[in-house]
């Protein structure tokens, strides 16, 4: 279908006919980025609220996956769409769709309406993070851009810890509804920012939208989303059901791809895959997502069952991670836009991150907690080296005009894998841990049916330790495989090479 735009710039993803004011523009920007990963986690402390007045317990996970579900489908689409049409217009749709759906989620009146309004602020919150990164890739060349990226993983760092934090405080003292209240001023000031200062030229263009390609890829994704956010918690892994809906998604992904091979402008043209560069940073990335997101989402469970912390506390305990990730990656940042190479920061990132997965593979009950905020320090800055370097690779091993397109897919490919990641290690420590209680524990010992720290804690002693050993082998099990996972990840960044950074 060919549609006619009057606001594309010749070149790619709208970058400005004349210099917008930098500083403003990227305060505008890291506002935007700051309430995307902000909207990932100030949720999730507010859900037990959420149930207590809407009821349907059964809905719960649904609050996040619906999010989780539109969210990663429009991130291709966004990174296309800002390549074709100019990001400015992109990113400010993105942004009303996300503000849209977020008084939407504070107005719902029962659960139902609350998933259905999630998955339209998902519709707008998948394109905040791509587009942001993008607009950085068309302001900035990639010789001076590491330094801003460096920015924006420190932002992105900062808002996983503050998140839950500002949660529990807005639940607290006001309402839960306030949790999607709080993104409207913010947006808004964004908005307006960006439409005063980040300008494009004007040049009609005519362009065929892939639209059959689009849907088989949302229906991939969806199906792919849905089995590995469902299996082994709604649907048992057993249920013939689910595998149905995994082999629907592989036979939309066959569709997609055949699709991309005749498609005049392709979603995701498949030639990007003949790119070396652009191959290892989305398979870099796709295993770091699912070896971080995989085993850190148990990280606060073993600080409430094992060391007693309450969930406010467990979130402060995870700041040496988030404080990691935020140094390694203005640092590393800056010495690229300084030296021009970028190679050495996911080797040595990936090291660092397989050596911490290593140490907290030897986590026990009576491990001190500095201990592990040592380990948890190390991580993050392996994963600041990583994450935010692997994008501005992906951007400066393609083309102008797919910066949108190659940016987007380094950010799929480490959702996917995060989602994946969160579902096998999910189904690895469920299962480690019912195969030592069952050796451990007498016949017809009674256990609590939740993972929960309260009811873990009113059993009896004798009880209490034995659950506890198996719950720490469990999680020794969790990190043995996350290390490596992560090894896999660093062998290929020796796969990497140095490609000069481009100076426009």
């Amino acid at each position: 279908m060919a549609i006619e735009n009057p606001t594309i710039r010749p070149d790619h993803g709208g970058a400005p006919a004349k210099a917008p004011s930098l500083p403003l523009l990227f305060s505008a920007l890291l506002l935007v980025m700051l309430l995307a990963a902000l909207d990932q986690t100030i949720v999730s402390t507010a859900l037990p609220t959420i149930v207590g007045e809407f009821g349907g317990l059964e809905k719960l996970s649904w609050v996040v996956t619906a999010y989780l579900l539109s969210s990663t489908i429009v991130v291709p689409l966004y990174g296309k769409f800002g390549d074709l049409f100019g990001r400015k217009i992109v990113l400010q749709i993105a942004i009303v769709l996300f503000l849209l759906g977020s008084v939407l989620c504070g107005l719902a009146q029962n659960m139902t309406q609350l998933i259905l309004m999630r998955a339209l602020q998902g519709l707008g919150g998948g394109g905040l993070l791509v587009v942001t990164l993008a607009v950085v890739g068309d302001v900035i060349p990639p010789a001076e851009r590491g330094r801003y990226q460096g920015l924006f993983g420190g932002v992105f760092g900062l808002a996983t810890v503050v998140g839950p934090l500002i949660g529990g405080l807005l639940v607290q003292h006001f309402s839960w509804r306030w949790i999607f209240y709080i993104n409207l001023p913010l947006g808004l000031f964004a908005l307006l920012v960006i439409g005063a200062v980040f300008q494009s030229q004007v040049n009609r263009v005519r362009h065929e939208i892939d639209f059959l390609g689009a849907g088989y890829l949302a229906m991939a994704l969806t199906c792919i989303i849905l089995f590995t956010s469902q299996g082994g918690t709604v649907m048992a892994w057993s249920d013939g059901q689910l595998w149905c809906i995994l082999a629907f998604g592989l036979v939309s992904l066959g569709g997609f791809i055949y699709e991309e091979r005749l498609a005049g402008e392709p979603i995701i043209p498949l030639g990007l895959f003949r790119n070396r560069t652009f191959v290892l940073c989305g398979l870099i990335g796709f295993i770091v997502g699912m070896s971080l997101f995989g085993s850190v989402t148990f990280l606060p469970l073993y600080l409430q069952v094992v060391k007693g912390s309450t969930p406010s506390q467990a979130g402060m305990q995870l700041l040496p991670l988030m404080g990691g990730i935020m140094v390694s990656s203005i640092i590393s940042g800056r010495i690229i836009s300084k030296r021009g190479k970028y190679r050495l920061f996911p080797i040595v990132g990936t090291l660092c991150a397989l050596g911490a997965m290593t140490l907290l593979g030897t986590l026990t009950n009576n491990t001190p907690v500095q201990q592990l905020y040592l380990y948890l320090c190390l991580l993050g800055l392996g994963l600041g080296m990583v994450m935010q370097v692997m994008i501005l690779a992906a951007q400066n091993s393609v083309e102008p005009r797919h910066i949108g397109v190659a940016t987007s897919s380094a950010t799929l490919f480490r959702s996917i894998g995060g989602s994946i990641g969160v579902a096998v290690f999910g189904a690895i420590f469920t299962q480690v841990l019912h195969t030592r209680l069952a050796a451990l524990l007498p016949e017809g010992a009674q256990l609590p049916r939740a993972l929960g720290a309260e009811a873990v804690h009113h059993l009896p002693a004798a009880l209490q330790q034995d659950y506890l050993q198996a719950f720490g082998g469990a999680i020794h099990s969790v990190y043995q495989i996350a290390a490596g996972v992560m090894a896999l990840a660093f062998a290929l960044t020796w796969l990497l090479k140095d490609v000069p950074l481009r100076h426009k």
